[in-house]
């Protein structure tokens, strides 16, 4: 009877310790802190100069929280909450969790996760922006905010499911995003797909993803964004490459209508001077088409970025930068303000943080 009540005792342990160790979890908080001083020309109609302190020099400040459950088997519970946070005012960036909003499940399959998320498409083409997508100054999510259009790709979408898996040294995802729409099932749609391929020392990426609009009553036709990557990325010693090209072309749904048509291409080269010291230059230009015979801005813009690690959490940067436009059509430096002049110069000092 003893022995009996000793062994159902023991199973009883056994069971209460398997079951917490599958309920491991773990819950981090992070952030990125990212503060500097910009000054640039041509900030106004009159060509008046400008200092300003600004948030994300060299990446967008944010802070989260993520975490993962073990639930055994090798299948795991994961979640992401991140907001962007407005270093010079203290002031939320969107939506509490505008970046990103999202649970899912990973395994040996790979990842899904359903919420507000990145797109596929940001998840590879980040990788090979020799300045990481950097807010000033980088043209690999957009081109300058000048035009008709950016020409570039949508970096997040809601109502998301996004899938990521590997095999070997190909890496490859896709996402749907959800129209919600009453009017028909493709309204409002997104799609993405991406694949990636480790070569030695070389990386090849390709992307593709789509974004319907709503269809127009009077033309039974919606807005189609299609949006292409091709790139490469290669590191040898303290040296790494990048080259990338992205098509992007929007057909209108609406009558009389012109498509908007261009074609953005960039490089760059990065070099480790030492484990504390990093040189990066990168050119960014934006082929315009469709549109009038003297009108195409057709911009370039050459960048130049110095940093120093003081520590592995926390740097300092200096990025210098240069744009010109053809044919008298104004440009500028960044992709959200509205360019003044045919040509722009800007220089930023900051500091970043991780945590």
């Amino acid at each position: 009877m003893k022995k009996t009540s000793l062994t159902l005792a023991i199973m009883a342990l056994a069971a209460a310790a398997g079951g917490a160790a599958h309920a491991q979890s773990n819950v981090q908080v992070y952030g990125l802190l990212d503060v500097g001083v910009e000054t640039a020309n041509n900030k106004s109609a009159t060509g008046g100069s400008q200092t300003s302190v600004i948030s994300g020099g060299m990446n967008t400040s944010r802070w989260g929280l993520r975490g993962t459950e073990d639930l055994g088997g090798g299948l795991k519970a994961i979640f992401s909450l991140e907001g962007g946070i407005l270093m010079d005012t203290g002031a939320q960036d969107g939506v509490l969790f505008k970046r990103q909003a999202n649970v899912g499940l990973e395994g040996a399959f790979g990842r899904v996760i359903i919420g507000r998320s990145f797109s596929t498409v940001y998840d590879t083409v980040i990788a090979y922006d020799p300045m990481g997508f950097a807010p000033y100054y980088s043209w690999a999510t957009s081109g300058p905010a000048t035009g008709p259009s950016k020409y570039g790709f949508t970096t997040a979408y809601d109502n998301l499911i996004k899938y990521s898996g590997s095999t070997g040294d190909f890496k490859f995802g896709a996402n749907y995003a959800a129209g919600e729409q009453t009017t028909g099932a493709q309204d409002s749609a997104k799609y993405g797909f991406t694949g990636a391929y480790k070569l030695g020392g070389a990386n090849l990426m390709a992307t593709w993803e789509r974004n319907n609009g709503n269809t127009v009553p009077a033309t039974g036709a919606r807005d189609k964004n299609t949006v292409w990557h091709l790139g490469v990325n290669y590191e040898t010693g303290p040296v790494k490459l990048w080259g990338v090209i992205r098509d992007y072309k929007l057909v209108a749904g609406k009558a009389l209508t012109a498509d908007v048509d261009a074609t953005t291409t960039w490089a760059g080269i990065a070099y480790k001077a030492d484990a504390v010291t990093t040189l990066t230059g990168a050119i960014y230009h934006v082929n315009v088409k469709n549109v009038a015979a003297g009108k195409d801005a057709d911009p370039t813009m050459y960048v130049a970025r110095y940093r120093y690690a003081l520590s592995k959490r926390t740097d300092v940067h200096v990025s210098a930068a240069y744009v010109k436009s053809k044919n008298g059509q104004l440009t500028g430096l960044s992709r959200d303000d509205a360019g003044f002049g045919t040509s722009q110069h800007g220089l930023v000092v900051g500091m970043q943080h991780r945590f």
